[in-house]
């Protein structure tokens, strides 16, 4: 059952592929890339999905078993098809849950290019079965979220430990970031990368603050705030 069903000759040592077993092949891994996008959607409803990314879920996996059946080397099959699909990846920022899809689609691939049919479905269960529990279970979710805090202050307030107490009682932490003049140096934005519990009541805690401000301008993003370094 778990034999491979492609066969070598043993001269040469090379694959002999007929028409059948290729059809299989195909179809095998067309089937599993099906399995494997379909689990990456369901997994990501809550935070969204590319379509072209799911589709490329299902490509993958034949493209990797074919190139291997016909190229022979493992390490041949996996360059080519690491190329073909990593590429995007070079550009912009991808989650690295994201790649683990795209290494899962290549394993299995490379599984069903050796022949291994009932090994490759295997391998997709068990990982599909394991992803969507940890997906259901939220595994490993922080209790806190990073946010980024810009706070407007006027000038001829002093800015200086004066939200100190508010964020101390809210956030599990904070840090001031920056502050930067606007409005030709009438105001002050004080921006701070905090973490923010899913418990805390944000209305309640933007109100206290604007107490504090002047009841101007308060940002909060639900991102995390990133200091970078720009070299001439």
């Amino acid at each position: 059952m778990f034999s491979s069903i492609i066969s070598y000759d043993e001269i040469t040592g090379l694959t002999e592929v007929g028409f059948g077993t290729f059809l299989i092949v195909l179809v095998a891994s067309l089937v599993i890339g099906f399995g494997i996008s379909a689990v990456y959607m369901l997994t990501h409803k809550k935070e969204g999905f590319a379509q072209s990314y799911a589709l490329t879920l299902i490509m993958l996996p034949p493209i990797v078993a074919v190139l291997l059946m016909l190229i022979d080397t493992v390490a041949g099959g996996l360059a080519l098809a690491g190329v073909f699909t990593l590429t995007r990846f070079r550009s912009i920022a991808a989650d690295p849950k994201d790649v683990c899809y795209v290494f899962m689609a290549m394993a299995c691939g490379v599984i069903v290019g050796k022949g291994y049919i009932a090994v490759a479905i295997a391998f997709f269960l068990v990982m599909a079965i394991v992803m969507y529990v940890l997906n259901m279970l939220n595994y490993a979710a922080p209790k806190a979220s990073d946010m980024t805090l810009k706070i407007t202050v006027p000038e001829d307030l002093n800015y200086e430990h004066l939200f100190d107490s508010i964020l101390n009682k809210y956030t599990s932490s904070w840090k001031l970031r920056r502050v930067k003049t606007t409005n030709f140096g009438s105001l002050f934005d004080c921006i701070y990368s905090i973490q923010l519990p899913d418990n805390v009541d944000q209305k309640k805690f933007l109100d206290e603050l604007r107490t504090l401000n002047g009841n101007m301008t308060i940002q909060l993003t639900l991102f995390r705030y990133e200091d970078r370094i720009y070299e001439k």
